[in-house]
């Protein structure tokens, strides 16, 4: 669901959305003039009820370059631990003023039931498998940054597919840009078949993909969200679904390695790639921050529009 006052998902996205969100955050980069005061006076709470580095901070970078103020709200010392019910919580959260929920949970929908209960902004920073939005935004403004145009770019994602909320967005928001997409992984770690995924071809033979790709991005294995006797071992997925050096030389000149993070140095990729000349890594952590602020003033203007009526 990506409507008006809410980002959730890409599923029902189109083309123009993105470009849009993309050409913005584009601006936002290269310096818009009076962009300190886009949020000025809201308030957007941050709701992390899994671990984030990347995501949480540059969420809150953004509602600072944008002249708003964020508010981590922690899980653990909140009224939920002492029985207070999740309808009642977003009336408080409401009540104190908040504009914008940024939202990230370890269970898939988590965000959406929210948006039942909340009637500013809500921007989904991860749930479950199902999705990651902004993520996948900001994959997309990278690669149009290196390509100018992603029509009949190839994009390879390859590594643990099945319980990738990543994989998904990202896929969904380069494939909407033109882009064809292979999703590369063992067996056992592609996504069931299902309508969800039918935009992308699916691989086993990394070897394979490599030559005629554009763009390759590695997964981690999430741990967190697998049963373990679904994992192969470290070992085997760097052995077949991994970039070290003699990968990198079957990749074809143009080709860009691209991560979401957090990185296993190692498992996905060889620690000196990390730097390597066609890494991407640390520009889709730059980017995320740009998307970011695309994505909020999106939302806060849209609702603010609602609440006008």
């Amino acid at each position: 669901m990506t409507a008006d006052r809410l980002l959730l998902d890409l599923d029902d996205a189109q083309r123009p959305l993105i470009e849009a969100l993309i050409k913005r955050a584009l601006e936002f980069k290269r310096g818009v003039a009076d962009a300190s005061v886009r949020l000025k006076g809201k308030i957007v709470v941050g709701m992390f009820f899994e671990a984030s580095t990347r995501t949480a901070t540059s969420f809150a970078q953004a509602t600072h370059k944008l002249g708003g103020t964020w508010h981590d709200f922690h899980p653990e010392s909140s009224s939920l631990g002492k029985g207070e019910t999740l309808e009642d919580t977003m009336r408080t959260i409401q009540a104190i003023g908040a504009d914008a929920l940024v939202v990230r949970h370890s269970e898939s929908g988590f965000p959406h039931a929210l948006a039942r209960h909340f009637s500013a902004a809500i921007l989904n920073a991860g749930d479950g498998w199902h999705a990651h939005p902004t993520q996948g935004l900001l994959d997309a403004m990278t690669l149009v940054e290196e390509f100018g145009t992603l029509d009949g770019r190839r994009l390879v994602i390859s590594g643990d597919i099945r319980h990738s909320r990543v994989a998904r967005s990202s896929a969904r928001a380069a494939h909407l840009l033109g882009a064809h997409v292979t999703l590369c992984a063992p067996p056992l770690l592609l996504p069931p078949t299902s309508p969800g995924w039918g935009f992308a071809e699916l691989s086993t033979d990394l070897d394979a993909c490599l030559p005629r790709a554009d763009a390759v991005m590695l997964l981690r294995i999430q741990k967190e969200r697998a049963d373990g006797a679904e994992l192969p071992p470290a070992e085997d997925l760097m052995e077949g679904y991994g970039i070290d050096d003699a990968r990198v030389g079957r990749m074809a000149p143009q080709a860009i390695i691209m991560h979401p993070g957090p990185v296993n140095r190692g498992v996905e990729i060889s620690g000196a790639l990390m730097d390597d000349p066609r890494s991407r890594i640390e520009r889709q952590v730059e980017n995320g921050v740009y998307v970011r602020m695309a994505a909020l003033e999106r939302c806060l203007r849209a609702a603010a529009a609602v609440g006008a009526r």
